[in-house]
């Protein structure tokens, strides 16, 4: 099976959508199909031996859609020709409606002033004439409103019908209808029917629908401006050093390996590691970060970001679709793109929606042509027309795939990346959150919290030479408090204890209780400070200086300082929160303490955490686990919601549903509050659409007729059609302004 994206040209309104699904499907060798109204795209599985590509682009076709090879975004840049030649098109599609508007709305100006005279006599006589208005609105029922014949191709065909079925069968009505009176009126005067014309109904529907159309398309084009945005971060071009000589090329151009020169205010080209120099690199983009990050030989560089400081030189190792902004770029196109749960609701009743329209507009033009007052005819035309018109189920296609590009483009620009529709509605659920230990609730790296005696320099001064982790530490510290360093001799690792060394001919000795009791150095005079920082999960260093214990230096990976405030949040929700970590139970229970943990799993190894995850969901419980590591990766996948850490590795964010491209814990309580809002909007959507439609439809029909005389006119509900897929569509950008 071949899985490929495809762009479809033609999707004018989202019930398109369930034709191309439907088109699609009924083809040989297609397994399933999935069309996305709001990203005008459709995700084809399909068997290469049985049907070709060819053959699915004449399928659809034939329905009255074209299909192209999608134009992946994450491979394209701001000047590349595929995306100048999407952006070119987007504006021909943009200036034709603008047109049709322009010249639409003025003809229907005119034919709406000169169908009623009584009402207005003022209106130059010529507008009167029944020719004139059928002149005038002959090019509004075939010109401006052309894409709405596509469904009568649909409904001849295929025998299923679409939105613009619809339109095209209700206006056609109503212009052939007038067309009739005006070529054959002594036919409907002597038939005793009043040879009144609809042009203006006709007209104005088209032009009505034509505006909520564009304004979909505008709408649509803004809630994309988190995609076009991260385009526009990529550069131009890129300084490589070709034989010792600086060289500027297109970055389409730059290759695995290639030296690449970076002044201070420029923006990386691609991915990379220093390999000459260091400064300061402006990552907000990526992390949301507003301080720079100091970066050196041997520090990874991300592309687009900002070299704040200093001239460096990078090697490449990522470029085009591989960088970490092109996978950022795919995350928020693919989330865009996706279809939440919750649509198959909005899919199903579409599906069956339009059929029954047709049936109820049948029966209502038979019940009030038999039933209905002189002249019947015209009467019940009126009432089939309108019902046609206001059960356009457009903003029932709109409500989710709205929602969920605004809410997933808002959320990127925050630092938090959704990989699927279906997480948002998920993480709506969930109520109990796992964290990892370390890399999560903590830093991931060990630093100095303690310090007994007067042992810093010459404990940094020994383990200078070290590069363990713990030395590092130590290190680190005494850079920040600017202590100098000594220079020490005869310096020997011991392996999982500490380290030896002699100072000033002075023997120094710094590690474990093990390290001085094999040294036979009494530590007792230290036992209790030792056994207290042990307990709040510390490793303790001992310093002693011949055979003399001095002093004390504890280590520990400390807690993020967001880390309690996330619990707290959490816990106010109602989430229940648990710490799983590889760590002994001691340390576990001591860093759980200072988050507010009281759930803990301690001790458990790599392949059991997605165990661990299973039994809580065994449980009933909604899941959502978070982590930032290799070892994590089982859990998030086994999770029903995983969020990897943006600063962890790429198995782990590949596992994950949601990434977090910033260490801010404080974006985990964010996601849960992103997801329920989008929720909330979606069910707004839906509940709108359905009230538009299921209100409207009965007085549509004339149900109100006998008791009231109320009728609703074509013009109205056309009206009443666009204005719902306008609040669709607007409702879902309070997203851009309020989610976060």
């Amino acid at each position: 099976m071949k899985k490929e994206t495809y762009k479809v040209r033609g999707m004018h309104c989202a019930s398109c959508v369930a034709v191309i699904e439907k088109t699609l499907s009924r083809t040989d060798g297609v397994h399933s199909a999935n069309a996305n109204f709001a990203t005008e795209t459709a995700s084809v599985e399909f068997d290469e031996n049985v049907v070709s590509e060819s053959g699915l682009a004449k399928a659809v076709e034939e329905a009255g859609y074209n299909l192209e090879k999608k134009i992946k975004t994450a491979d394209m840049s701001m000047n590349s020709p595929e995306h100048n030649h999407m952006e070119m098109e987007r504006e021909d599609q943009m200036k034709e409606m603008k047109l049709k508007l322009v010249i639409g709305g003025l003809l229907s100006v005119l034919i709406f002033l000169g169908s009623f005279p009584e009402w207005l006599p003022f209106v130059p006589s010529i507008l009167n004439n029944n020719w004139v208005l059928l002149i005038l609105t002959t090019p509004v029922q075939f010109w401006v409103g052309a894409q709405f014949y596509s469904g009568l191709k649909l409904l001849i065909k295929y025998r299923t019908a679409d939105m613009n079925t619809l339109i095209a069968i209700g206006t056609l009505a109503a212009y052939f209808y007038s067309a009739a009176v005006t070529l054959f009126p002594l036919y409907f005067t002597q038939g005793g029917l009043a040879p009144a014309i609809y042009f203006d109904t006709s007209a104005i529907i088209i032009v009505l629908i034509l505006l909520g159309k564009y304004f979909e398309v505008l709408m649509k084009g803004r809630a994309s401006d988190a995609i076009k945005k991260l385009i526009g971060l990529q550069p131009k071009t890129a300084k490589i050093l070709r034989d010792r000589k600086e060289i500027e090329i297109s970055i389409s151009l730059v290759q695995v390996g290639d030296m690449i020169v970076v002044r201070p205010g420029e923006r990386i080209p691609v991915d990379g590691k220093i390999i000459e120099g260091d400064s300061e690199i402006d990552e907000s983009m990526i992390t949301g970060e507003s301080m720079p990050v100091h970066k050196k030989i041997g520090s990874a560089v991300i592309g687009s970001t900002i070299n704040k400081f200093e001239t460096f030189t990078f090697q490449a190792t990522k470029i085009g679709k591989d960088t970490v902004l092109s996978h950022i770029i795919k995350m928020v196109e693919d989330a865009q793109g996706s279809k939440a749960p919750i649509q198959r609701l909005a899919d199903v009743v579409s599906s069956y929606f339009v059929p029954a329209v047709f049936a109820i507009a049948a029966l209502t033009f038979i019940v009030w042509f038999f039933a209905g007052p002189a002249p019947a005819f015209t009467f019940a035309l009126i009432n089939f027309v309108a019902v046609l018109i206001i059960a356009c189920p457009c903003a029932l296609g709109l409500a989710t795939p709205m929602a969920i590009m605004v809410s997933s483009g808002t959320a990127a620009g925050k630092g938090i990346l959704v990989k699927d529709a279906a997480s948002l509605e998920i993480a709506d659920k969930i109520n109990t959150v796992i964290l990892d230990k370390t890399g999560t609730l903590t830093y991931g790296k060990p630093a100095v919290t303690d310090i007994f005696g007067d042992v810093l320099q010459i404990g940094a001064s020994i383990e200078n030479k070290s590069e363990h982790s713990l030395a590092r530490a130590i290190v680190n510290k005494a850079k920040e408090e600017k202590v100098d360093l000594l220079r020490v001799e005869n310096f020997q690792a011991v392996p999982g204890h500490g380290i030896r060394a002699e100072l000033n001919n002075k023997k120094i000795l710094l590690g474990t209780r093990k390290l001085m009791a094999d040294n036979k150095i009494d530590t007792a005079e230290w036992e209790e400070k030792i056994i207290n920082l042990e307990n709040q999960g510390k490793t303790v260093m001992i310093l002693a200086l011949d055979n003399e214990a001095t002093g004390l230096i504890a280590v520990a990976d400390v807690l993020k300082k967001e880390s309690t405030e996330m619990v707290q949040t959490l816990k106010k929700n109602n989430i229940k929160v648990w710490m799983l970590t590889g760590d002994n139970a001691r340390t576990a229970r001591a860093i759980a303490a200072q988050a507010g943990i009281e759930n803990i799993m301690s001790e458990v190894l790599p392949d059991k955490k997605s165990e661990k995850v299973r039994e809580l969901q065994a449980q009933g419980e909604i899941v959502a686990m978070v982590g930032d590591g290799i070892n994590d990766a089982p859990a998030l996948a086994q999770a029903n919601i995983g969020i990897a850490m943006g600063e962890g590795t790429d198995i782990a964010m590949e596992s994950a549903n949601i990434t977090l491209m910033r260490g801010d814990l404080m974006l985990i309580p964010e996601v849960i509050r992103l997801s329920k809002r989008t929720m909330k909007i979606i069910k707004q959507n839906l509940f709108w659409a359905f009230f538009y439609n299921v209100a409207f439809i009965p007085v549509a029909a004339g149900v109100l007729y006998p008791s009231f005389g109320i009728l609703l006119n074509p013009i109205f509900a056309g009206a009443a059609m666009a204005l719902s897929s306008l609040s669709v569509v607007g409702n879902s950008l309070r997203l851009k302004a309020r989610v976060l």
